[in-house]
């Protein structure tokens, strides 16, 4: 199998159903993330990680079904359930929604890069979904730029 090649975009995801299927840890820290850029994400789990509670985000308590795709743009596998992922992972193929499989880039459509944001900039960086920690060192040190007025965001 070949390497994934992801293109670094920006997309535009007013008035689009996000999904983040999934409630524990790894889920809460994609949520995390998203809430950077939006208060509407719909995210399903049996259980859900503590903290959840404090997002804004419509959370149902149930588990996963099929019809749950419906009208989704984006959809986030968080599942820590490798066998469930890949079976959301072809639904959503079959359906042309384009999806991110946590911890899978293999399976992915998009990987979430590193960001550095500061009011309306974001600053992305990603290393092809191979060397995360590099991405996140490097989105650090403009952090500290920036922190440190060097690198000049306003």
């Amino acid at each position: 199998m070949s390497l994934p090649s992801f293109l670094p975009i920006s997309i535009n995801i007013a008035g689009k159903k996000i999904l983040l299927i999934g409630g524990g840890n790894v889920a809460f820290h994609k949520a995390s993330l998203l809430l950077r850029y939006t208060n509407d994400v719909t995210v399903i789990a049996p259980e859900f990680h503590a903290g959840f509670d404090a997002l804004p985000f419509r959370l149902i308590k149930k588990k996963y079904e099929p019809d749950d795709l419906n009208g989704a743009f984006l959809v986030y596998l968080c599942t820590e359930n490798e066998e469930l992922n890949v079976k959301i992972k072809s639904a959503c193929e079959n359906r042309k929604i384009l999806t991110s499989v946590c911890d899978n880039p293999q399976l992915c459509d998009f990987v979430s890069p590193a960001i550095y944001k500061e009011d309306y900039v974001s600053i992305a960086v990603s290393s092809n979904a191979q060397n995360v920690r590099q991405s996140i060192a490097v989105r650090d040190q403009i952090q500290k730029l920036a922190a440190d007025g060097v690198l000049q965001i306003k």
